[in-house]
């Protein structure tokens, strides 16, 4: 049956008087000028020309959802008001109707503004004095919605919604321009996607889902009915109230209406109108703490989308534009976590173990040539409930502070605004790196006593983690030891300012004020320390510094999706400082050090793993030589504590995955794991890249040039 109602018969004589009333407020209408005056109306007048054109294109705000990597399956959704564009086409004729009856039955009669609703309010209202009937008809509604969500500020959003004659003329004009510009369909399809119908619901698709968990082309008549009848008051006809009264009595009169209309027959109204309301209700997912059990431990990686998303231009000016965009949008977002290196990351850290214990153990992946982030975990539960939580260990928190554990929703790994943790000898890979890339040898040699005084450092004097370190080393050797006073010295003859720098550009940032303060150009020069590692960093930076090791040189900033695409179908887009116009989530990368310096610091990271280099010798021991028979192909990394062992580092690659792993007290920096706990992250690493490639083809690494060795 079509969607427009019977034509109604008869003219009653009150109503000549009506059309009379109606003719002149048309007039009003028609011609606002009418209705202001001077400079005032003229201003008017463009107002309302400017936001009927933004009327012509608006869409309602949608949400946006985050898929996992096989782009079907859904993880979560990011909205402030649920809602999922719909097509008229997708949507039950049941609630097209229904809403026509319940709302405007004169929709496809009138052009925007019905004369017989405004002399019927103006009557109605003039009668009581005040209020007591409304006019709007579904094409003035749509108006007042859409200017509602195209509003950017609140001012906007006010002027939108305010009961003022002013705002009515105003939005009946843009009505009477709207349908010239749109067809009956477009508008009712637009209106079905904007209304709000409790809840949080906004537009049908989410009204369908969140009161009968069911999609809109599948309404009864009776469900389109109640729906229909929510638009007008959505609190007082709420049918998941536990009084279902008023909401059945709203229902049985948009039947009637539909009745009257022709869409219904008298027996099926009846029939309907006896029925009983039967709601399904369904609580969407929202925000990260919604993700499903299943995929709890990804909840970490969908929190770091979200800080990702924070910062990229391409979405607006700041942060709160951003994340609006991120609600309102209607993006969606594929994750970029590869589920098989994610599974054995989480088993390797014992992510879904309920762990009864200060200290985190946490691994992050990345792709070397891409930046993709294909796993993140850690032996943390991801949840807002900390109410099991046991209190802070850190003796200066307040009494009252929970402790981070079992549950938890900190970005420990990275992204977010926590500074990390103190990441030790792996932080010597800069100096050596920016050597080589200076022009350095890996053969360069010196004579690494047990102490070092340092006279370009103040008279700074480390030590040696153990006697045997003490001789003539190489990078080789030095880096396969991890012999301090081997890189005080190169670090000497280079700068700490270049390994600072370095560092920087493969994507560390400094989040504390000591650090900042001794990575700036004034003290950055002097900051002899910074080989030893003494700044915290996260894993998340640690495995994609590595990566652009691993590729060569090639350092590519960390991504944590694989596609984004707009409500159209699109891919998001942004234009960079030279115009070009590129999609937000392609790799972005930059050629950081040349590719010989690269591949030499990976010959030379391969000593501390067990490996064997291409063109040196590592000394006759390591720091971790288990790793390479546990990884069972080429392997390079390096080791990492801190004084007292307060947190350990693993930070190991293959060509086709980087991997860097921690423990540590995130609570209480000072809490040492202990020299018990430091292989915790170096199995970690190493069984997470051989359960993560696992079948895959081994690749080997590229050896540096014989110029570069020396």
């Amino acid at each position: 049956m079509s969607n427009r109602p019977l034509a109604a018969a008869g003219r009653s004589v009150p109503l000549l008087r009506a059309g009379l009333i109606a003719g002149i407020v048309l007039a009003a209408v028609a011609y606002p000028l009418a209705a202001v005056t001077g400079l005032g109306a003229k201003a008017t007048a463009h107002a309302v020309e400017h936001k009927t054109n933004i009327l012509r294109t608006a869409l309602p705000a949608e949400t946006s959802y985050l898929y996992a990597p096989d782009g079907t399956t859904i993880l979560t959704m990011f909205y402030e008001e649920y809602r999922q564009y719909t097509k008229l086409s997708d949507m039950s004729p049941n609630i097209q109707q229904a809403i026509v009856a319940a709302e405007d039955n004169r929709f496809y009669q009138h052009r925007g503004v019905d004369p017989k609703g405004v002399a019927r309010a103006f009557v109605a209202n003039t009668r009581s004095s005040g209020v007591s009937q409304g006019a709007s008809t579904l094409t003035m509604q749509y108006v007042r919605m859409a200017l509602r969500d195209s509003a950017q500020t609140p001012q906007e959003v006010q002027e939108a919604i305010q009961q003022t004659s002013l705002r009515k003329v105003k939005e009946m004009r843009m009505a009477l321009d709207i349908e010239k510009e749109l067809t009956k369909d477009q508008i009712l399809e637009r209106y079905l996607n904007s209304a709000y119908f409790g809840h949080r619901a906004y537009g049908i698709y989410a009204a369908a889902q969140i009161f009968f968990s069911k999609t809109p082309a599948t309404l009864t008549p009776v469900e389109a009915a109640t729906l229909a009848g929510l638009v007008k008051s959505p609190s007082e006809y709420d049918p998941l109230s536990s009084d279902q009264k008023e909401a059945t009595g709203r229902r049985n009169y948009v039947l009637d209406k539909m009745t009257q209309l022709g869409y219904l027959s008298p027996d099926a109204a009846a029939v309907a109108k006896s029925e009983p309301i039967r709601t399904r209700p369904t609580t969407p997912a929202n925000d990260c703490a919604a993700i499903p059990d299943k995929y709890n431990t990804w909840g970490f990686a969908c929190d770091y989308v979200k800080n990702w998303w924070s910062a990229q231009p391409a979405f607006g000016e700041n942060r709160l534009e951003r994340m609006d965009k991120l609600r309102r949008g209607g993006y969606r977002i594929v994750l970029s976590l590869d589920p098989k290196v994610q599974a054995a990351a989480e088993t390797n850290v014992g992510a879904k173990d309920r762990v009864d214990s200060p200290f985190a153990n946490g691994i992050v992946v990345a792709e070397p040539g891409t930046g993709r982030i294909k796993a993140m975990a850690v032996n943390r539960t991801y949840s807002l409930d900390v109410s099991e939580n046991g209190p802070s260990s850190n003796p200066e928190a307040d009494p009252k502070m929970k402790a981070n554990y079992p549950n938890t929703v900190a970005p420990l790994l990275g992204g977010g605004t926590l500074p990390g943790y103190q990441a030790g000898s792996t932080f010597k890979m800069f100096p050596m790196l920016a050597a080589l890339d200076a022009g350095m040898p890996l053969s360069t040699a010196f004579d690494s006593p047990y102490r070092y005084k340092s006279a370009v450092y103040d008279g700074w004097a480390p030590s040696n983690a153990s006697a045997a370190m003490t001789g003539r080393q190489t990078m080789w050797s030095g880096f396969g030891k991890s012999v301090n006073t081997y890189f005080v010295q190169l670090e000497e003859k280079i700068g700490a300012d270049r390994g600072v720098h370095l560092a920087e550009q493969l994507g560390l940032r400094w989040r504390t004020d000591v650090d900042k303060e001794q990575a700036s150009p004034t003290k950055a020069k002097k900051w002899g320390a910074f080989t030893l590692g003494v700044s915290d960093a996260t894993p998340l930076e640690m495995a994609n510094a590595y990566a652009a090791i691993a590729a060569d040189g090639r350092y590519c900033e960390a991504m944590p999706v694989n596609s984004i695409t707009n409500r159209d179908g699109t891919p998001a887009t942004y234009k960079t400082a030279g115009g070009i116009e590129r999609e937000v989530a392609k790799p972005r990368c930059r050629q950081v050090v040349n590719a010989d310096a690269a591949r030499a610091a990976t010959d030379a990271a391969r000593c501390p793993t067990g490996d064997t280099p291409a063109k040196g010798t590592c000394g006759g021991w390591s720091t971790a030589d288990s790793v390479r028979g546990t990884v069972g192909r080429p392997v390079a990394g390096k080791t990492g504590t801190t004084d007292s062992t307060r947190s350990a580092w693993f930070v190991g690659y293959t060509p086709e995955l980087a991997a860097a792993s921690f423990i540590a007290d995130p609570d209480n920096p000072f809490n040492a794991v202990g020299d018990g706990q430091s292989q915790v992250p170096v199995n970690a690493v190493a069984q997470t890249l051989r359960d993560g490639l696992k079948g895959t083809p081994t690749r080997q690494f590229t050896p540096p040039s014989d110029a570069i060795v020396g």
